[in-house]
């Protein structure tokens, strides 16, 4: 299971044979920009001290969100990257180039009040850049994982066991090391910083930009309309984070100078399956008007798990709440929420997601990174329509 592993042209995003209300949408829209500005207004308030920061990263999805909330609340902000994504994004700032394998020579005899490292997923790579910036700042903020988590079958707290590897050498990222190098990193942080270093450990990373399209596949999905393969029932609990929330939180803790670890991730109990649904389906009735409408048709994740090879993992923000999963969605919130962390509403993270999605370029919208392609959904509904267990399962 991983939590967080990981600007366009605006056309028609009509899908096609559908009606789009234009003028429904472009209400919507603009309706959608106020809000969030009036929310920005009373999150980016200027701080007494404007900080330093500097963020090893900073041009995608969290490190965007990050910039421009510490922008907006009078902060100066550094980049560093190589230089290769979206380079074109803030021109107003200074930005360093490098490379978090050695190549970090833009930093030397530079200081900052605090840095932010949302980039780091090789350990040698975080404690290069730490032991080098430890002289150099006060706090060094690190973007870890709830993936860190060694099992997910009990519920995790900050104190849980963490992953680890029987080669702490390992340096490729996949699927099996992502959570347990997040660990070492987490590891690598405090060992050059120590006392010095605050540790986020996000869920599910989603919203706006999100370039792992795994939240996004349900608000999109659900525009398209019609039936809407959705595993287990509709009180199957999920945990997520706006990524608004995780900047907001991040910022704060630099400004407050709060240190430790936390989960950050929507508290237990909070949202589920059937919560995004509604809002998936009340979002894309009112911004896109599919024909036909969208429902969704609940499939068990037993009958998935027989009749779909690549389930669960094809289902994305969803998992089983049985065996190695049992407590995906259970991970404790508390200590985040005590330093702060204010959650955004899932119907206000939906609806900004699919405006965001419904921007995109046709291509974009039409090849998303995550979750079922509509002729395998359709080749799963029409199988289960048909089987014995759906028959009883209506009937009874």
């Amino acid at each position: 299971m991983t939590g967080s592993y990981t600007q366009s042209d605006t056309v028609d995003a009509t899908p096609a044979g559908q009606h789009m209300n234009r003028r429904l949408f472009i209400c919507a829209v603009s309706g959608a920009l106020i809000a969030a500005a009036r929310r920005e207004c009373r999150a980016s308030a200027p701080v007494a001290r404007p900080l330093r920061i500097l963020i090893l990263g900073g041009t995608q999805f969290l490190g965007v969100h990050m910039t421009q909330l510490a922008l907006a609340r009078g902060h100066t902000v550094t980049l560093f990257n190589r230089g290769r994504t979206h380079p074109e994004l803030f021109p107003q700032i200074e930005k360093l180039q490098g490379d978090r394998d050695g190549k970090l020579d833009a930093l030397k005899g530079r200081s900052w009040d605090a840095a932010v490292d949302d980039s780091g997923f090789v350990p040698r790579h975080v404690r290069l850049s730490a032991e080098l910036l430890g002289p150099a700042i006060r706090q060094y903020l690190y973007v870890s994982s709830v993936s860190a988590y060694a099992s997910f079958t009990h519920p995790n707290d900050e104190r849980s066991a963490l992953g680890t590897l029987s080669d702490e050498s390992i340096e490729k990222v996949d699927g099996s090391t992502y959570g347990p190098l997040k660990a070492l990193c987490e590891k690598a942080a405090r060992t050059a910083l120590p006392g010095r270093v605050t540790v986020v450990r996000p869920g599910y990373i989603v919203g706006p930009n999100d370039p792992t399209d795994r939240f996004t596949y349900w608000p999109a999905r659900a525009a398209r309309g019609g039936e809407i393969l959705v595993p287990g029932a509709p009180t199957d609990p999920i945990q997520f984070i706006d990524v608004r929330d995780v900047a907001r939180f991040n910022i704060d803790a630099l400004e407050r100078g709060v240190l430790g670890t936390f989960n950050v991730v929507t508290p237990p109990g909070r949202y589920t399956m059937g919560d995004l649904m509604t809002a998936c389906i009340a979002s894309a009735s009112e911004l896109v008007r599919p024909s036909p409408a969208p429902i969704a048709a609940w499939v068990p994740a037993d009958y998935l798990a027989m009749h779909d090879s690549a389930f669960p993992e094809d289902i994305p923000i969803w998992a089983p709440a049985t065996g190695e999963s049992a407590a995906f969605a259970k991970i404790s919130a508390n200590r985040a929420l005590r330093a702060g962390l204010r959650i955004t509403p899932i119907q206000q993270t939906v609806r900004d997601t699919l405006i965001w999605h419904l921007s995109r370029p046709r291509s974009e919208q039409a090849r998303l990174k995550a979750g079922l392609s509509g002729m395998r959904e359709q080749e799963l509904l029409s199988a289960w329509h048909k089987s014995t267990a759906a028959k009883r399962l209506v009937h009874t």
